[in-house]
């Protein structure tokens, strides 16, 4: 798992309109960067419509929500239409990334193990540095969390 203060792995990967989005490209702006497990399941939802809501607040800080998950670019332009959500959602079909930030980890559930996303979420700063680090996050009011742990960082 990446740490606070290690430079976040760089990434390409396409969104839900199937255009590549690249570390190197959103560098200069705050990042909001969460992973979770699926679309379209209770929690992920409750999830990526309170950073919809809140994603005019993450603006006047001068920081872009991210989400990334699994799932196909396709699955993921029915989850935005399918929820009227406003943040962008890369397809990491290969895990590759998430391998890279540590957060593609053995997971128990039911007895059963399996490699999975561990719900997490990432403040990146316009440097490219990671700033905090969300681990094994509970959705209930996890972005009233982020939002706040981003102002302090800003010193506002």
């Amino acid at each position: 798992m990446v740490k606070i203060d290690d430079k976040a792995p760089e990434f390409c990967l396409p969104n839900q309109d199937d255009v590549e989005i690249c570390l190197r490209d959103i560098k200069g702006k705050w990042i909001v960067l969460y992973f979770y497990p699926r679309d379209s399941t209770p929690g992920c939802t409750t999830e990526a419509c309170e950073f919809t809501e809140a994603a005019p607040d993450f603006s006047e800080l001068d920081a872009i929500v991210i989400g990334v998950s699994a799932d196909t670019t396709k699955k993921h332009r029915s989850f935005i239409e399918k929820n009227d959500l406003g943040i962008t959602l890369l397809s990491d079909e290969d895990t590759l990334m998430m391998q890279a930030y540590g957060v593609w980890q053995m997971k128990k559930n039911y007895g059963k193990e399996y490699m999975g996303i561990v719900r997490t979420t990432l403040i990146i700063n316009p440097d490219g540095v990671i700033k905090a680090v969300f681990e094994k996050v509970k959705v209930k009011e996890h972005v009233s969390k982020v939002k706040a742990e981003l102002e302090r960082l800003q010193g506002k």
